[in-house]
């Protein structure tokens, strides 16, 4: 088969697909797009694996599970009745959701045998693709592959892919009577999204992955859960803004001391909610409210003796990061293209704004050509050098702080990673510099601070109990070859874990502070809403959210930093004055290079102006 014959057959099969995908999701309105990387389903954008020329049928079945999946998720799905009951916790929601997509997948299915068979084929590709039929120990497979397998298996009553067969075997009958019964519940209801979700949480508790709330709610119980986040966010808006400005003062000043915790005059209450947590420091607890009368306002960590502040080179050493980087560079190959004429647009734009001005008649520098003429005219004239002023466009530093949590794995912090590289590169050649910062956490549920708060007996209202690590990547002051490395550490397995936005966010602003130049610019790349499962299991729900909602209360009306987001299929405009939200991590670069473009355009001399005016009152 030729190049053209074999092209043609590939268009036909992306249009037979697409078709396919919308009459069986019953949306013609979805945008069905073809691209490399994951599957994914944003509103009623759907996002299909790239086929290849060759097209081998192993190729097709699964390119047609895939998109069977997607078609049935948008038919059988309803996301407001399945966020009302999603839990807080990162490992439970992923058991949550895989729950869920097992249910869409077995009922819509149910009297289709061509859309089972495709999903079966994806399956047992899947199941192979992963390593299943190597694996040798129960802990080897994820929770959330292991339980949709088993659901999926009493839901549909069809038998495990023989990939699988062997290491869910480990998994059978060691659940326990509750999980058990849960699943039961899962069979009964799986024609019912709201009875099924409210059984998925009955599991999710009978596993300790989240709180045991959901069994005890009845018909009306998920207004609270659907509310939450709206009245949270209210409750958040008004204290940020009736806070004192000398409270504001101590929050963005030096690092705050570590409160005393509050056990003691608690009394026998202390005791009671020290023995409502599990007895592994790393599990989950059921959340705890507040005291009557305690200061919940007064964001803190329990201590930070654990907490590290690291170059990236120092997390990896020099063989790994090369091959990182390596890695890093083949998996965007075709990305790096289309970022890079838009990094090198921005250039031109930037380029265009400097204007040059030169001092005549030095008597060091360069040399002036123009005024040779008067040395040949006159030889006892002597020579005259000229210099380059500096220019107020090249006072700036930008500081991209990315998110490294475990939600961002593959391909967004792959993009991510791959843009804030040419960012770098192409802010450097306008004489901008540029510091690439990242924030996580150093262990999942907790760490050494969880196991000290309980060694300490589990006080209450404890405050931020994980150990953060905040990563530079590359600071501003260091050329971008020999940071270019340090960028490939992104993709190593077992770094991203946890995000607590706003301790994130203060230490990036409080190095933009530090810097020299006058006008600093924040731009923070996120995927979701902080999140901490050993915080907010001991803590108020919105803990962290309100936290970071204050830290960008405070930074917003300082006017001293210029702060921007983008959310990568997260809202982010709820919480930043200046934001943008995209579906797709392959968006990422485009809109990076466009929001820059945009400060350095629209409002360059306001902001010089303003900056001038703050630098002429430090100095008096």
């Amino acid at each position: 088969m030729s190049g053209s014959q074999a092209n043609e057959r590939v268009e036909e099969f992306k249009r037979a697909t697409a078709s396919v995908l919308r009459a069986l999701a019953e949306e013609p309105e979805v945008q069905v797009a073809f691209q490399p990387g994951p599957s994914g389903l944003a509103g009623k954008r759907a996002r299909l694996p790239l086929p290849t020329r060759a097209l081998p049928p192993a190729e097709r079945a699964r390119l047609r599970g895939t998109a069977d999946s997607v078609a049935l998720r948008l038919r059988y799905h309803d996301d407001a009745a399945h966020a009302a009951r999603s839990p807080g916790g990162r490992e439970a929601k992923e058991v949550y959701d895989a729950l869920e997509q097992v249910r869409v997948e077995v009922v819509g299915s149910r009297h289709m045998a061509g859309v089972a068979a495709n999903l079966r084929a994806r399956l047992s590709e899947e199941c192979e693709s992963e390593g299943y039929d190597r694996m040798t120990r129960k802990d080897q497979l994820p929770l959330a592959s292991a339980l949709a397998l088993l659901a999926r298996e009493h839901l549909s009553g069809e038998a495990t892919p023989a990939a699988a067969e062997h290491i869910l075997e480990s998994w059978r009958g060691t659940l326990g009577p509750e999980a058990e019964a849960a699943m039961a519940d899962l069979v009964r209801d799986q024609d019912d999204q709201v009875a099924y979700a409210r059984a998925a949480r009955r599991l999710l508790a009978a596993l300790d992955l989240a709180e045991a709330e959901a069994e005890a709610d009845s018909e009306e119980g998920g207004e609270e859960n659907q509310d939450g986040e709206q009245s949270g966010a209210q409750d958040n808006n008004a204290e940020g803004k009736s806070r004192p400005e000398s409270e504001s003062e101590a929050m963005l000043g030096a690092e705050s001391e570590e409160a005393e915790g509050e056990a003691a005059e608690e009394g026998e209450e202390s005791e009671d909610a020290a023995a409502e947590g599990d007895e592994q420091p790393g599990g989950p607890q059921p959340r705890r409210e507040a005291a009557a009368g305690a200061h919940e306002g007064a964001y803190r960590a329990y201590t930070r003796a654990f907490d590290e502040e690291i170059a990236a080179d120092d997390l990896c050493d020099p063989e790994e990061l090369g091959r990182l980087r390596q890695q890093l560079d083949q998996q965007l190959q075709h990305l790096h293209g289309v970022v890079s004429k838009l990094a090198n647009r921005l250039q031109r734009r930037l380029l265009a704004q400097q204007q040059r001005a030169w001092d005549f008649d030095l008597d060091e520098g360069l040399l002036d050509a123009g005024r040779l003429a008067r040395v040949v005219v006159n030889p006892l004239q002597s020579l005259s050098y000229k210099r380059e002023r500096e220019t107020d466009f090249r006072d700036t530093v930008v500081s991209l702080l990315l998110d490294n949590s475990g939600s961002m794995r593959g391909r967004p912090i792959t993009v991510a990673a791959m843009c804030g590289d040419i960012l770098a590169r192409t802010l450097e050649r306008c004489g901008v510099k540029v510091e690439i910062l990242g924030f996580t956490t150093r262990a999942w549920k907790g760490g050494q601070s969880r196991e000290r708060w309980v060694a300490d007996g589990k006080p209450r209202n404890p405050g931020r109990l994980n150990d953060l690590r905040h990563i530079i990547y590359k600071s501003a002051d260091q050329p971008w070859r020999r940071a270019r490395k340090n960028l490939g550490l992104m993709l190593r397995e077992g770094l991203l874990k946890e995000n607590i936005d706003g301790e994130a966010l203060l230490w990036a602003y409080r190095r933009l502070l530090a810097r020299p130049e006058f006008r600093r610019i924040l731009m923070v790349i996120s995927d979701g809403a902080p999140v901490d499962d050993s915080t907010l299991s001991v803590n108020p729900g919105n803990y962290l959210e309100k936290h970071l909602r204050e830290v960008i209360h405070e930074i917003e009306n300082r006017d001293l930093v210029e702060l921007i987001a983008i959310g990568i299929g997260h809202d982010v405009t709820r919480y930043y004055r200046r934001a943008v939200t995209i579906v797709d991590a392959e968006e990422l670069g485009g809109t990076m290079m466009k929001k820059l473009a945009e400060l350095f355009d629209e409002d360059a001399a306001l902001a010089w102006a303003r900056a001038s005016s703050r630098q002429a009152a430090l100095v008096i």
